[in-house]
């Protein structure tokens, strides 16, 4: 996809416990079951998609040091579950979201509640020659323009827009890290979320990483979130510093990576409040429970 291409606004999210366990509460379980199910053949699990035990969190819970596909790994902390590629673009797509298909792993935290998103493009390697010009009145006209086009897609499948509120952090550039940032909020169905995202660039490509938490949190997560990154690093011969002559160039620099190009930017929303307190305490029996509270899920849709 190239920078032109349609932005998204790809995720409407409304309690991340709630959907997660909502998602996986669509596996068949024991105690929703008449008769006990032949035990299917034994199969590999990639990392992080192992099935859920009754009354835990489904996912691989840290600390654990998990990877994102084969280009980076993530410290996992303790009291924070990480769920991988496969489990993270159904818990995304049976919760009213659009997946990009290209989501690496998503990491779960409880108390305070956030999530973060990891999604990787290998659209080449991204040079930072624009990093003086990035312009955030006119991005954020770019980032309005394409989140219509988004909420054009969610009507389409019957679930709920979000409205771009403004800004919390503008665009930013960190030449020593190669990281760039910006933060803004956003609404869906009354409830606010904060989008904080990263971007770290790498040899052949962009990983994108994307906290969402309660705006009323914020202010506590942001050190905590940026402690966690600390533990992000990419494999050998993925890093910005290991390009080589003749790596693939990404078509596009800072400025579209913040408004969306390749298709990188996401809005994610959530009401966070109440829900993880009252999900938390009622895991078990979990399926009749989330139906009863929080109504029927989105009908499967393909991905775009």
């Amino acid at each position: 996809m190239s920078a032109s291409a349609p932005i998204f606004a790809r995720y409407a999210f409304h309690g991340l416990l709630a959907s997660l366990l909502l998602g996986f509460a669509s596996r068949p379980l024991l105690a929703q079951q008449e008769e006990p199910a032949p035990a299917p053949p034994a199969q590999s699990q990639e990392p992080g998609s192992e099935a859920p035990v009754e009354g835990q969190m489904p996912g691989i819970a840290g600390p654990t040091l998990a990877d994102l596909g084969t280009i980076a790994q993530i410290q996992v902390p303790e009291g924070c579950h990480f769920l991988g590629a496969a489990d993270s673009r159904r818990f995304l797509e049976e919760n009213g979201n659009i997946s990009s298909q290209r989501e690496l792993g998503i990491v779960l935290n409880a108390e305070p509640s956030w999530f973060v998103v990891f999604e990787y493009s290998d659209e080449g390697h991204i040079k930072d020659d624009d990093k003086d010009d990035l312009d955030a009145d006119e991005i954020w006209k770019m980032l309005k323009s394409g989140n219509e086009a988004g909420n054009e897609e969610k009507k389409r499948r019957g679930w709920p827009t979000l409205t771009l509120v403004g800004w919390t952090t503008k665009p930013h550039y960190d030449e020593a890290t190669r990281n760039l940032e910006w933060a803004f909020r956003v609404e869906s169905e009354g409830g606010q979320s904060i989008n904080h995202n990263t971007r770290i660039l790498g040899r052949t490509g962009v990983m994108e990483v994307t906290l969402v938490c309660d705006p009323a949190s914020v202010e506590t997560v942001l050190p905590d979130y940026k402690k966690f990154l600390g533990g992000f690093s990419y494999k050998s011969g993925q890093g910005y510093a290991e390009y080589r002559a003749g790596d693939k160039l990404a078509k596009y620099g800072l400025t579209a990576l913040v408004a969306g190009g390749a298709g990188v930017w996401a809005a994610k929303s959530g009401l966070f409040a109440k829900i993880w307190k009252v999900l938390v305490a009622a895991v078990i029996g979990l399926g009749a429970l989330a139906k009863k509270l929080f109504g029927r899920k989105p009908k499967p849709t393909e991905s775009i």
